[in-house]
């Protein structure tokens, strides 16, 4: 069938991604907004639930819920009878992949691929099908597989270096590299090419990991400002705390999550962020209740990780057995599905299971991914097996490109205070407590406690520095005495 005579889709879009690494949306995929009239010619009517989950992820925003499913139940209806439209499959694979980051089932993840790579049969890459190039990019961002990210983010640019929608996926596959410079990059040009919801929020991710607070803060206001649907102001605020809560505010942290949760009640993230705040506030009942019920809503290991660990440091560990082995199901069912999360499973056997096993699976990821999370994670299973000279190298790459984290100081800490450089340990204590003092329900106390074991330098500044004799006031040389002027000649 030729391309005029083929049967036009109700709703149609182009490729684009809005959010942070955490968030693989469906605007990754889709861009530029096209919604074809209706057959009677009404234009004035309003909009159905497709239609506004397509014109939200074409707009570089996230869709509502309701909205995203009933997209996904009308482009496969489409499909079904139109076999050959590439477009539409494109559509398809990006609602999809948006779908498995709203409920965090990685079961969405290989249905997303097959309509992508259906798409690409029906029109490969080499002819320009954008869509499903850069779709293909945010999957592979989404398995935390960057390399490939890259790979399709460049097939974009280098075919249409003026087409925006690669650049989002540039920037997470070049951070999830640990190539911040070409991070940065590509969110400089993202900016200048489409300034709006997704560059915004790109910016404050890049500008966070350089540990710029005040502009990754300055950035996600802008993101405010570019936020129309309630869905998008309810993703700024769950940003906005997640910013809150990394620097110790709690307190703001809360309000923010909170009204993330009353814009979008269906915000996962949000609930797990109120989670994390409420427990860090010390409401640990409460804390509880939202862990368990984000669980259920999005279950991704990372929550389980923090649930396990808030019931470990509330003497509860029996109770805490059950999100761990729900962790470990998780990840498993994760990896059958092409989604990996090395940094929390490595995180987890360094604290809660088998350094060694840390090690192995961490060093395996090193060598894919050099970017400061895995760092971080290495140079700690590192120590937790007694290797701290190694771990040492790591905690520097983990830190020194500025990022505040109050846990990558904390390890860094143990680190140095395992290699007996007790003025270095207390240093990263302080500055672990002064970035957020509640940064973990069990390794928080255990920061506290290592910095009271330091202690405090001895007063008068380091004792090598002091002079070995008494201070003797030195001999100023006496004035020399002032010659007599010449007398000038009218004077003579």
């Amino acid at each position: 069938m030729d391309e005029e005579s083929r049967p036009a889709p109700p709703v149609t879009f182009t490729g684009r991604k809005t959010l942070v690494p955490a968030v693989v949306a469906v605007v990754l995929i889709v861009g530029a907004l096209v919604i074809r009239p209706v057959e009677n010619g009404d234009d004035a009517r309003p909009p159905g639930p497709s239609e506004r989950a397509a014109s939200a992820v074409g707009m570089g925003a996230p869709a509502a819920a309701v909205d995203l499913s009933a997209l996904i139940a009308d482009r496969e209806k489409w499909v079904a009878a139109h076999a050959d439209d590439d477009g539409s499959w494109a559509v398809l694979g990006a609602a999809y992949l948006e779908q498995a980051r709203r409920t965090g089932d990685t079961l969405w993840c290989p249905k997303a691929e097959r309509a992508l790579k259906r798409s690409l049969e029906l029109r490969p890459a080499e002819k320009g099908n954008f869509d499903a190039m850069t779709g293909m990019g945010a999957l592979a961002v989404a398995r935390r597989d960057y390399g490939t990210a890259k790979k399709w983010g460049e097939l974009v640019r280098a075919q249409s270096p003026k087409r925006w929608t690669a650049y989002p996926v540039l920037v997470d596959a070049y951070g999830g590299l640990g190539d911040y410079k070409a991070a940065e990059k590509a969110m400089n040009e993202l900016l200048e090419l489409r300034p709006g919801l997704a560059a915004f929020t790109r910016a404050a991710q890049v500008y966070r990991d350089h540990g710029w607070r005040e502009d990754a803060v300055a950035a996600m206001a802008n993101a405010s400002g570019a936020a129309k649907a309630p869905v998008e102001k309810a993703y700024v605020l769950d940003r906005m705390g997640d910013l809150s809560w990394e620097r110790g505010d709690s307190g703001e942290a809360l309000r923010m999550f909170e009204g993330a949760l009353r814009t979008d009640p269906g915000q996962a993230e949000a609930l797990g962020g109120r989670a994390r705040a409420l427990a860090s506030l010390g409401r640990a009942g409460e804390a509880v209740r939202d862990y368990r019920m984000a669980l259920g809503r999005a279950p991704v290991p990372r929550l389980a990780l923090e649930l396990g660990e808030l019931l470990e440091s509330l003497g509860r560990t029996e109770e805490a057995r059950t999100p761990y082995e729900l962790l470990g199901s998780l990840a498993s069912k994760g990896v059958a599905n092409g989604v990996s999360d090395e940094v929390t499973l490595g995180l987890y056997e360094a604290d809660h299971g088998d350094p060694a096993a840390a090690v192995r699976r961490l060093t395996a990821e090193w060598g894919r991914h050099k970017n400061l999370q895995v760092a971080d994670a290495l140079g700690w299973a590192l120590h937790r097996t007694g290797d701290d000279a190694a771990a040492l190298e790591y905690a520097k790459k983990a830190t020194e490109l500025g990022l505040r984290s109050a846990d990558f100081s904390y390890h860094r800490g143990q680190i140095e205070r395992g290699l007996g450089d007790v003025a270095a340990a207390r240093r990263h204590f302080q500055d672990a407590l002064r970035t957020n003092p509640r940064f973990s329900p069990l390794r928080g106390p255990l920061a506290k406690e290592a910095l009271d074991a330091a202690g405090q330098p001895a007063s008068g500044g380091p004792e090598n520095m002091q002079p070995k004799g008494p201070w003797v006031a030195p001999v100023m040389p006496k004035p020399a005495a002032k010659a007599s002027p010449s007398p000038s000649p009218s004077a003579r």
